[in-house]
Parts: C-alpha cells; sequence; structure tokens
C-alpha cells in the first residue's frame, strides 16, 4: 500500500519488482499476503497520521483466520523516525528505511520466520553526499536511492548500480539495446505512469523537511530513465509522469544543465509513449531554454506544475524563497506567450510564521490576476528539524484555519472561473475510466495532470452512430470539445 506522492509510488513499484524478481508474489487483497508492506508519508502531519492509520489497519489483518503475519513499514516516514516510530507504534513489525530497499526480501523473510529486523536509525541524509553537485555521481553508488533502479542486491548483480557510461552526460543517438537493467513492477493498470528522474532537493525552504529524509539532489543518468520509459511503453503506458523534488535542477550534478530540454525528444520518440509531462518546477530556476523546450517539443503536454507557495516577497524572503508577485506574473505570461492553452497548478501555504494580513492581501491578488487551473491550500504546521519551527511570529491555530478557509473559498471560486473559460477549447482526452454504472467516459485532457488536477468527463451521444461516438477504451486518446464544466473537472463531446 503507497501513501503520499506518486515519487513514492515509484519506490513502491521498484519494491515490488525487487521482491518479483526473488520470488514472491503480488497480491491484491491484504488479508491474503503473509506480509504488508506500507510505503508511508512523511510529508505533513495529516499525511503521518494517514501512514500510521493505514499501518494499524494493516496490523489488524493479522490473525482472526486471515493469512496476515506481519506488517512492514517502509517510506518516509519511517525513513524519518525509524526507531521512534518503531518503539511508539509496536503493531508494525519492523520500521525500515532507504537504505534496506535492497535486501527488503531476505528482511521479509526473517521477519517471517520469526526473526526481527533492527527498526532504522534515521540520519540526515543530506550528509551522505558531496556539497558539491558536480561530485556526488561518484559518490551515488554507494548511497540507496528509491527508484532509481539500483541493481545492488538482485540476483546476479554485481553489487554496482547500474547506470549509464561515466561519460554520457549528453544524449547522442540510441541508447544500446543491452542498457541498463529495469527494476519495477506495475501495481496498477492506468495508462500513465510516473517515471523519477531525480531524488533529494539541494534548496532550504524553511518550512520543509523533505531534504533532511530524502537526501542531497541526485539526478538519474539519462540511459536509465530512457530504459525505464521504454520498459512502462512496452507495459501500456501512454503516459509518462517526470517526477522529482525538483524538476528544474535536473542535469546540475551531471555537468549539464540543460539536460531536461535535450531528454524530453528522446522520451517522447519512445515507442507507446504519446504524451511527456513534467512536474514540480521551482519558479527561481526555470529557464527561457526549458520553458521553450516545453512549449515547442511535439508530445510534451502545456502542463506547468510551478511551486509558488506564496506571493508576498517579504514572506517568501522569510521562507528561503524568492519571487515576488510581479515575477510569478511575469514567468505565467513568458509561460502563456510560448503555451496559450497551458494548465497551470501551483501550492500555497498560508499561516507561515509572520505572516501578515498584508502579506495575505498580496497572496489574494496574485491568485486572482494569476488565472491557475489548480491551487493546493496549505496551512503551515511546524516540522521537525525546520527552520521555521524556531521562528517567531507564530500565528494562532484557529487564525490559520480561517486564513486557509479564506484562500481555500477565493481558489475554487477562481479555478471555477478558469475551468468556465475553457469550454469551447479542443481537446485530446486520455480514457483512464469506464464507469459501468453511469456510462461515463473519465480521462485527463493535456492540461491535466493526474489523481488531483480535474478530469474531463466525454459525453456520448447514443443517438449518432460513428467513430467519434463509439466507446473507447482505457488508454485511448478521444479528440473533444469542452462543452461545459463541474467545478474544476470538464465535460467534452468527441469531435
Amino acid at each position: 500500500m503507497t501513501l503520499g506522492c506518486t515519487r513514492n509510488e515509484v519506490d513502491s513499484e521498484e519494491l515490488a519488482g525487487r521482491l518479483e524478481a526473488e520470488g514472491w508474489d503480488l497480491v491484491d487483497d491484504a488479508s491474503e499476503a503473509d506480509v504488508a508492506v506500507i510505503n508511508t508519508c512523511g510529508f505533513v502531519e495529516q499525511a503521518k497520521k494517514d501512514s500510521i492509520d493505514a499501518l494499524l489497519e494493516a496490523s489488524d489483518l493479522k490473525g482472526g483466520g486471515n493469512r496476515t503475519r506481519a506488517v512492514v513499514a517502509v517510506g518516509c516516514l519511517a525513513e524519518r523516525y525509524g526507531e521512534q516510530l518503531a518503539a511508539q507504534l509496536p503493531e508494525a513489525d519492523a520500521v525500515l528505511g532507504f537504505d534496506s530497499y535492497g535486501q527488503m526480501s531476505q528482511h521479509l523473510t526473517a521477519i517471517l520466520d520469526g526473526g526481527r529486523i533492527a527498526s532504522h536509525t534515521p540520519v540526515d541524509r543530506r550528509l551522505l553526499l558531496p556539497l558539491s553537485p558536480v561530485e556526488r555521481q561518484a559518490s551515488a553508488a554507494g548511497v540507496a536511492l528509491p527508484g532509481h533502479g539500483d541493481a545492488s542486491g538482485m540476483p546476479g548483480a554485481s553489487g554496482a548500480a547500474v547506470t549509464a557510461p561515466a561519460d554520457g552526460l549528453t544524449i547522442e543517438g540510441p541508447v544500446p539495446a543491452s542498457g541498463p537493467r529495469v527494476i519495477r513492477a506495475r501495481l496498477d493498470g492506468r495508462p500513465w505512469a510516473p517515471l523519477k528522474i531525480a531524488s533529494g532537493c539541494d534548496r532550504r525552504c524553511a518550512f520543509c523537511a523533505i531534504p533532511s529524509f530524502r537526501g542531497a539532489f541526485v539526478s538519474r543518468r539519462p540511459a536509465d530513465i530512457l530504459a525505464e520509459a521504454r520498459w512502462l511503453g512496452q507495459h501500456d503506458v501512454r503516459e509518462l509522469f517526470l517526477v522529482s523534488e525538483n524538476s528544474t535542477s535536473y542535469g546540475k550534478d551531471l555537468g549539464d544543465l540543460g539536460l531536461l530540454e535535450k531528454l524530453l525528444p528522446e522520451l517522447t520518440a519512445v515507442e507507446g509513449i504519446e504524451r511527456v509531462r513534467v512536474s514540480y518546477l521551482q519558479p527561481a530556476e526555470i529557464r527561457p531554454g526549458l520553458l521553450t523546450a516545453m512549449a515547442e517539443t511535439p508530445g510534451v503536454v502545456p502542463y506547468y506544475d510551478i511551486s509558488f507557495q506564496h506571493a508576498s516577497e517579504p514572506l517568501l524572503r522569510r521562507m528561503r524563497r524568492f519571487g515576488s508577485r510581479e515575477s510569478f506574473l511575469d514567468l505565467l505570461g513568458r509561460v502563456r506567450d510560448r503555451s496559450p492553452q497551458a494548465g497551470i497548478r501551483s501550492n500555497v501555504i498560508v499561516g507561515f510564521p509572520g505572516e501578515t494580513e498584508a502579506d495575505l492581501a498580496e497572496l489574494e491578488a496574485f491568485l486572482t490576476a494569476a488565472e491557475l487551473d489548480v491551487v493546493g491550500v496549505f496551512g503551515y504546521s511546524d516540522e521537525d528539524g525546520t527552520e521555521g519551527e524556531g521562528l517567531d511570529g507564530k500565528l494562532p491555530d484557529d487564525v490559520i484555519t480561517d486564513r486557509v478557509s479564506r484562500i481555500t473559498a477565493l481558489v475554487e471560486e477562481l479555478t471555477t472561473q478558469r475551468a468556465e473559460q475553457r469550454i469551447g477549447e479542443h481537446v485530446d482526452v486520455l480514457v483512464e475510466e469506464l464507469d459501468d454504472e453511469t456510462g461515463e467516459v473519465i480521462g485527463r485532457a493535456a492540461f491535466q495532470g493526474p489523481d488531483v488536477d480535474g478530469v474531463t468527463i466525454l459525453r456520448l451521444d447514443p443517438s449518432v452512430s460513428s467513430a467519434a461516438t463509439a466507446v473507447p477504451a482505457v488508454g485511448d486518446i478521444v479528440p473533444a470539445v469542452v462543452i461545459g464544466t463541474d467545478g474544476i473537472d470538464l465535460v467534452a463531446r468527441p469531435s
């Protein structure tokens, strides 16, 4: 079971691939499993609670006639808290960190045989690699990087990470057919899949603990990414969702900060892949060349996931970030100059220590002018070990709650208006679900990201018999025209 973000989904599928390769069978029903592995999230307080609830629910399966004999916690919460989590949650038979992933089969076997595996001891993973990005690749083989396809510990592996040649810093010609080994098992039948291009983050945002447990920024080699993309294309994936903690940093530790621009056309050329989507762009790091490549590379969808977090310049500085309402609106203008139909999503934090009414008004002014398609609104909460935890100017919980409600109401109004502006647009809808009860065909337009960015509902006309109105299959891409909205969701008719 996977909680949290799409990056965690990649890690789960790599773990599943490792276990399948070593003879384990994956089952759909946890009550029919010998061991339930819960890939936890440790991002914010609610995510932590959800992860603990999932572990407790899984532990309830033990006994009572079910096959389940053990529950193991992995993922970010386990990595971040380790022994502390194990002490507070005896229902978990093991709490294992990222360094255990390469030996997961041996650990699970030992647990089922009655053994005990020592709980993970947390460390600041930023300290495991050199401070200088250009020195990291040489050391990365000795550090666990979930989702990077490290083959160490696998049957027949030499113990070293499987990567591209050291001099493969740019993409020139096809990757050899005998290229990197892919370690992954698909855990769902979706026509899209996340593909990890990097791990970790070098930024020091005052509210975020992710770098401490995900580590310093490390790019995957292009050959590894392309090999996994080809594997996904062979397993019914039509859309690749490129994920990382910071995609705009890709390539800086490989000697080429423009490497993502070179990688995009290689990915869109992969057989079976129709769409490539880039996620998590830091506004302070977005380069004109990347905007041009995203807008002009056929197959790269007009989708821009930009992490603004706020719009008040003084408060952004206090958050250890850069930008302002004016600079962010200028960036959005440059995006739309290149890609007029662009879908733009972001997240914002309200209630950060020291946030004033003037700061909040600046955020409201930005959101009103920005015409974003989707905005996630989060109330600030202290995270262990972050700079924000020690700042003065903390706001009372009821004030934060009121501000979240205020900004959420504004966002809902604005994003509904933005969706209505799209009525009449021609869209290509990737079909993801056929609802047998309602007869609805549900998918996503190119500018809609997966899971949280709204959907497009296709309305078929049963009175007309033509290829345009035939019921499509999951994975089909259907041309359509937007005829209505339901909140941020779109309603479209095949064209």
